[in-house]
């Protein structure tokens, strides 16, 4: 027989099967299966802190620390004239961080979705931008013809 509370509202009896009360304070049924429409956000599978809670806070975001560290030497040194250097800097900074990812269980705030669109996200970033600073001009360390031959079908009529 449903169970009627101070306010009128009738639910039915639930054994063992409540936890902490919704919003409008009444308890609610504990299911495992996932809510059919999404209410709130959830954190990243890796969001967790990356050291004890005791440590101060850049300790616990040490593997975010590191990566955004790389990517503003890479800056510094590509504002110096190095470009070369400093882009290779900058994607093996994100290469990085995609092996941070993959790595470690819990890397704070560089876990910014799932596990994987973090790994490939990085990944391919940091592949793109070590490929196209092994191809800068002159004397690029890494030539592929087919891209000329692509330009020139691109440009010419």
């Amino acid at each position: 027989m449903p169970a009627e509370d101070a306010r009128g509202h009738t639910e039915p009896m639930v054994r063992d099967a409540v936890s902490a009360p919704d919003a409008t304070g009444r308890p609610r049924r504990v299911t495992r299966r996932f809510p059919l429409f999404t209410r709130d956000t959830a954190r990243p599978e890796g969001g967790g802190r990356a050291a004890p809670g005791g440590a101060p806070a850049p300790a616990r975001q040490w593997p975010l620390l590191t990566v955004v560290g790389l990517v503003a030497l890479g800056l510094l040194i590509t504002a110096l004239d190095e470009f070369r250097a400093g882009t290779l800097i900058i994607g093996l900074a994100l290469l990085g961080g995609a092996v941070l990812r993959w790595l470690l269980p819990d890397v704070g705030m560089l876990a910014v979705r799932s596990r994987f669109t973090d790994i490939a996200t990085y990944g391919v970033l940091g592949l793109a931008i070590v490929l196209l600073a092994l191809m800068i001009q002159p004397d690029p360390l890494l030539k592929l013809p087919f891209l000329k031959d692509i330009l020139h079908f691109t440009l010419t009529k």
